[in-house]
């Protein structure tokens, strides 16, 4: 009988039918077996890019976990809101130096004191020096401990720091005192070099940074002094602190002060402070009476030269009666205006041109004038303290454009009143600080020394001082600034003896500025002020944020 499993001749139609199917069953299977190698190789490889991936994470796991260790964050330094050092049986003098002297971001301060020891087993007779001796110190601005202090012959005439701007130069500090100027860097208070003064030359402060004179690469100083009969200088190395050529004469008469002066063409001028105006007087016209030759590499401005006297080679820049100060009125543009104070007027000149900008009438300024930014134009502002008899003083804020008042107010000339300061902020004005006592305040016909206050004006609120009571003491030197960049606004305060270089008790003290806010009392000045409350105005101090110029 005939099966169906087994198709037989009888049966052909049959027979194909199976053998197709049977075919088709092959080539299934064939298809199967070789579809499953396929998969077999696709697997494989998805695995392996899976592998690869997981180790390409790892490895960066690793990188980052490695580095966040061996390279971490940036911490921003502690700091003390407020620090005080106290020194018993000291002297201190009229210098403050805020500089930074350590490694941190923050500002620390330099100063001077006389003593026989400021720490332990650091004495001046440990140091071979007659007791007491000079200690120039640095402390730390975060919290007041001493970073280094250095010991020196007495008797201390003048310091002068952040010279460091010069080529080359390994120092940023130059002292002097016995007989001696003492070259120091301000890191280390390491003694760089220390030659004896030149002699017959009773220098003074500023120190002139000039340029490379000698030919070793780094910057040189000139040292000027004037006496009842002529002005001269001096051209030291800045390598060695030798003098460079012969001492020069600049004037047959005496100078009050000097400066030195950079203009657009790269050419500087020693400003002379006389009593017939400023007078300026090339570098390269010393430089060539010190030492024929080497002024062969200084350059020369055609705008002031041709001004210049033929005799002298003074250019005059602003003649009047005897100029007491001259400032440089530092701009964003860096144009470098010129302030000059007389016994009579204020007068800012273009430091470029030699033009007289603008002219304000007064009858006598008290103290050095600063600068600040009282409106958004960008331009810096001036504030003057003006004598106007009866122990009573005019703070006046003019327009560093126009030379016109901003801003006034009166105040009685407290003694022992620091000069005006400013600190600017990220709104576009200053924070304007300024020492004396209200009138309406006062009780007494003539103010005394403890009678003195500090306040602070907001531009914003032009009609409101805030009034403080927090220094008593005698005050030797008083400086405010940024103490870390864009950020930490304070004031350094250091006080001691009425008389200096006389022995007492000497305190150096950091305070932040927004400290005072808090316990301030809000004055209303004026009519017109604002409507706001004593709170909310104090809360607007507080919200400040400072910045750079």
């Amino acid at each position: 009988m005939e099966t169906t499993e087994h198709p037989t001749e009888g049966d052909p139609l049959k027979r194909g039918e199976h053998g197709a199917e049977t075919g088709t069953a092959q080539t299934a299977t064939e298809l199967k077996k070789k579809s499953c190698k396929d998969g077999l190789h696709f697997s494989k490889g998805t695995h392996w890019r899976t592998a690869v991936f997981f180790l390409s994470l790892f490895i960066c796991l690793i990188i980052v976990f490695a580095f966040s260790f061996i390279l971490p964050c940036p911490v921003r330094p502690q700091y003390l809101i407020t620090w005080n050092r106290t020194f018993s049986e000291a002297a201190t003098y009229d210098f403050l130096a805020i500089e930074h002297a350590s490694d941190d971001k923050v500002m620390d301060v330099m100063f001077v004191l006389k003593n026989t020891e400021v720490t332990q087993n650091k004495s001046c007779a440990d140091a071979g020096l007659p007791s007491p001796c000079v200690f120039v110190l640095a402390v730390d601005g975060t919290d007041g401990e001493t970073l280094w202090e250095s010991r020196l012959e007495p008797e201390f005439h003048w310091a002068q720091c952040g010279l460091n701007v010069g080529k080359g130069r390994t120092w940023d500090c130059l002292l002097s005192h016995s007989d001696k100027l003492t070259a120091m860097d301000k890191h280390t208070g390491h003694v760089v070099w220390q030659q004896l003064h030149p002699t017959g030359l009773h220098s003074s402060v500023p120190v002139l940074s000039v340029p490379d004179l000698d030919g070793d690469k780094v910057s040189d100083v000139a040292l000027v002094a004037s006496d009842s009969t002529q002005t001269q200088l001096v051209l030291l190395s800045g390598k060695t602190g030798l003098q460079i050529g012969s001492t020069v004469v600049l004037d047959s008469t005496q100078t009050a002060s000097h400066l030195l002066h950079c203009t657009a063409e790269g050419s500087h001028y020693v400003l002379l402070q006389k009593d017939t105006g400023l007078y300026g007087l090339a570098l390269w016209r010393i430089a060539a009476k010190a030492k024929a030759g080497m002024e062969a590499g200084l350059k020369k401005d055609k705008t002031w030269e041709k001004n210049a006297s033929a005799t002298s080679g003074l250019v005059p820049i602003y003649e009047s009666e005897a100029v007491s100060r001259v400032l440089r009125k530092e701009e964003a543009d860096d144009s470098s205006n010129l302030l000059v104070v007389t016994n009579k007027e204020v007068a800012l000149v273009d430091g470029q041109k030699l033009q007289l900008l603008w002219r304000f009438n007064t009858t006598s300024v008290l103290s050095e004038p600063s600068f600040g930014h009282f409106n958004k134009d960008e331009i810096l502002d001036i504030v003057v303290e003006e004598d106007i008899g009866n122990y009573t003083k005019k703070v006046i804020i003019l327009d560093g454009k126009s030379g016109g008042v901003l801003w006034e107010v009166n105040l009685l000339a407290s003694p022992n009143s620091p000069r005006p300061t400013s600190i600017h902020t990220t709104n576009y004005f200053s924070v304007f600080m300024f020492w004396g006592m209200m009138p309406s305040e006062f009780n007494s016909t003539i103010p005394l020394a403890g009678d003195r206050r500090s306040y602070m004006l907001l531009p914003l609120y032009s009609k409101v001082l805030l009034e403080s009571t927090n220094v008593m003491d005698h005050i030797v030197t008083f400086k405010a600034t940024l103490m870390e960049r864009g950020r930490h606004a304070a004031y350094i305060l250091l006080t001691g003896p009425v008389t200096e270089g006389a022995e007492g008790t000497v305190v150096l003290s950091k305070r932040k500025l927004k400290q005072d806010v808090p316990d301030s009392k809000v004055l209303r000045i004026g009519t017109g002020g604002t409507s706001e409350s004593n709170e909310d105005i104090k809360e607007t101090f507080n919200r400040l944020r400072f910045s750079e110029w």
